[in-house]
């Protein structure tokens, strides 16, 4: 009996120092050493300072700015303590006045005509709540605002778009997409940030 009592202990022990401390340091140094961004957060700093990370959207409202989807993370949105989607489905009349009401707005902002289309990420929520992604087709429509905003050319915005523009990975998967939080610490760099 304490033969096998001692071939368990060995088997635990054993097993512990490799699942429970091997694994993982071997996994996090290969992580740091491999994708050091990621590991840390995809943090952009400016200096020294944090400012905000590539993958967390932030509530950009102001008309100089590429603006994110909505979001239903925390009361205000876009908190990363709170990340979730609405959970209101198709039926929802909630829902329906929430998206009605924010295509009224999007399209006053972006000077649309109501018979124009608006792209479906710039009314409805990501399942996150913090998704900092656009479509290219939300991102050109809100390029002549932000031209307009900062007193710039439209093609030099629409420019700055093109370099911020992520392909579809491996050319299959997913679609090209903007980040808005990168988009618009470009703009802020190459054009300098607009006093209100």
């Amino acid at each position: 009996m304490f033969k096998e009592l001692e071939k368990s202990v060995l088997l635990f022990s054993g097993l512990t120092v490799i699942c429970a401390l091997a694994y993982p340091l071997t996994i996090n140094a290969i992580g740091a050493g491999v994708f050091a961004d990621q590991a840390k957060g995809s943090l952009v700093y400016e200096g020294k300072m944090p400012i905000a990370s590539t993958l967390i959207a932030q509530n950009f409202t102001q008309p100089q700015y590429f603006h994110p989807r909505p979001s239903a993370a925390g009361a205000d949105g876009y908190d990363g303590t709170s990340s979730s989607g609405s959970n209101l489905g198709y039926t929802s009349q909630k829902l329906h006045d929430a998206v009605k009401g924010r295509v009224e707005a999007y399209r006053a902002e972006n000077n649309l005509s109501v018979s124009q289309k608006v792209p479906m990420d710039a009314v409805t929520t990501s399942g996150s709540g913090l998704d900092p992604h656009i479509t290219v087709t939300n991102a050109t429509i809100q390029a002549k605002r932000v031209a307009l905003s900062r007193g710039i050319e439209e093609s030099k915005v629409i420019d700055v778009l093109h370099k911020n523009t992520q392909k579809a990975y491996w050319g299959i998967i997913g679609e090209e997409k903007v980040n808005v939080v990168t988009i618009n610490l470009t703009l802020d760099r190459e054009f300098g940030k607009v006093k209100i």
